[in-house]
């Protein structure tokens, strides 16, 4: 890996994690604790971090903002950590227009489809991660339709799948877990050093 390589990471309010409140505008989340890690490890070659995300986003909102806060970056990578909302939706607004499993696809190919077309970014997709701190809760069981599409996608577009479900519904079968967000979705410092231990073993895997 050479410096400065354009690294962006795009998502919801778990990627955004306070970005605005940072100087750096790269949030106190997983995002920060991945730059963390290769700036103490490979200094010589950090590369330039772009934190994307907005409270609230669903892939449908990805897709409006595609151009300028993807494709107009130029990005080496981009990272993708989608999902949560999607499904959330379906359980705290039931009444609102909702993404289904099959709208997740159409959306995601097409975001993917323009990323390959238009840079020679590696692709790193994001699982998304928990709702709720049960493996039975019911948003749960609805985030694993969504996690086989981007895994559908992944295979399709050679992207590299983060492994970020499977790992914190391991984690909540452990003795002695600890609590790793604030709200059920939102992470606190272990559920974003997990996402972040997450993205860095994948990472490391495929450099």
């Amino acid at each position: 890996m050479v410096a400065n390589q354009r690294f962006v990471f795009i998502g919801d309010s778990i990627t955004q994690a306070d970005k605005l409140e940072d100087s750096e505008h790269i949030g106190h989340g997983y995002v920060r604790y991945i730059k963390d890690y290769i700036a103490i490890n490979q200094p010589e070659a950090l590369p330039v971090f772009f934190n994307k995300g907005i409270n609230g986003n669903r892939i449908l909102d990805l897709e409006k903002r595609w151009e300028e806060d993807v494709l107009s970056l130029r990005p080496d990578l981009v990272s993708i950590s989608i999902g949560i909302n999607d499904v959330w939706r379906q359980l705290d607004n039931p009444d609102m227009e909702q993404v289904t499993p099959v709208i997740f696809r159409e959306i995601y190919e097409r975001l993917l489809t323009q990323v390959k077309i238009n840079t020679e970014a590696r692709i790193f997709l994001m699982e998304p991660t928990i709702i709720e701190e049960s493996v039975e809760a019911k948003g749960n069981i609805l985030l694993k339709d969504y996690v086989a599409v981007i895994h559908q996608l992944a295979k399709k577009h050679e992207a590299i799948v983060v492994p970020t479900h499977q790992v914190f519904i391991e984690y909540l079968q452990k003795p002695n877990h600890q609590v790793l967000t604030t709200d059920g979705v939102h992470m606190n410092s272990a559920g974003n050093m997990l996402m972040a231990q997450a993205w860095l073993k994948t990472y490391n895997n495929v450099i």
